[in-house]
């Protein structure tokens, strides 16, 4: 995993808040050897664990550029059970504030995202071999099997896949984790409900799947709002 030098100047200023209990900023590019030497109990432990994922989760969001002066005072000021230095009011319409823009910032992103999805779409519709469904799902066949069909959208399934999105970008895997996944159809995306009941045992198709019967304007985890999902779908076994 990633991470910025402001994330990890952040977790050294957390790591000498919590540990050494100086409220002192470590100077700018100093090295991970100014944490503690030595970690052993068990609240020490938990304690960095805590300033770790911290620091890991706010360096991943581009939209709330951390002052690591103000988070260190709010941690002190917390720890020792001191008054909030600004009115809860404040305090709230701050958080309000950055909502909103995280809010905007996710809604031009999702427009982005489907701008460059719906581009895609039209040119995959159109190369050889690709089948486009009523719902706007589009497949192409790798390989074919031999084996029955799944009985319904409430049939479990064995498969293999792969999953990337429109820039390659790879999100899911258990191919990567040489480990296949089990599952009843009516239990993941629309996309993938409706095109594992084309296919047949042995199968081996590629999935391109629009962001409406994929995961829409929310997104999931490494997947952006209103992203095209790219799939390579091998069906192993019917349960």
């Amino acid at each position: 995993m990633n991470r910025s030098s402001s994330s990890v100047s952040l977790l050294l200023v957390l790591a000498t808040l919590v540990f050494t209990g100086c409220g002192k900023q470590p100077a700018s590019g100093q090295s991970a050897s100014t944490a503690p030497a030595v970690i052993e109990s068990v609240e020490q432990k938990v304690s960095y664990g805590i300033g770790y994922n911290m620091g890991a989760g706010l360096g991943r969001d581009d939209t709330l550029k951390v002052d690591q002066a103000a988070l260190v005072a709010g941690i002190t000021d917390g720890l020792a059970k001191a008054k909030t230095r600004l009115p809860e009011s404040e305090l709230e319409a701050a958080f309000m504030a950055l909502q909103q823009k995280m809010a905007a910032a996710q809604a031009a992103a999702g427009e982005k995202q489907l701008a460059l999805g719906n581009e895609y779409l039209a040119k995959n519709k159109a190369k050889p071999g690709v089948t486009v469904t009523a719902s706007g799902l589009q497949y192409e066949v790798l390989k074919s099997g031999t084996g029955p069909k799944p009985a319904g959208p409430t049939a479990t399934v064995k498969v293999h896949y792969h999953g990337t999105l429109i820039d390659g970008k790879v999100f899911d895997s258990s191919v990567e984790r040489n480990e296949p996944v089990e599952f009843a159809l009516n239990e993941v995306i629309p996309g993938w409900t409706e095109g594992v009941q084309l296919m047949s045992v042995g199968d081996k198709w590629k999935f391109t799947i629009p962001p409406a019967i994929g995961y829409g304007p929310r997104g999931k985890g490494d997947i952006p709002p209103n992203a095209v999902l790219i799939f390579e779908v091998e069906l192993l076994e019917i349960k």
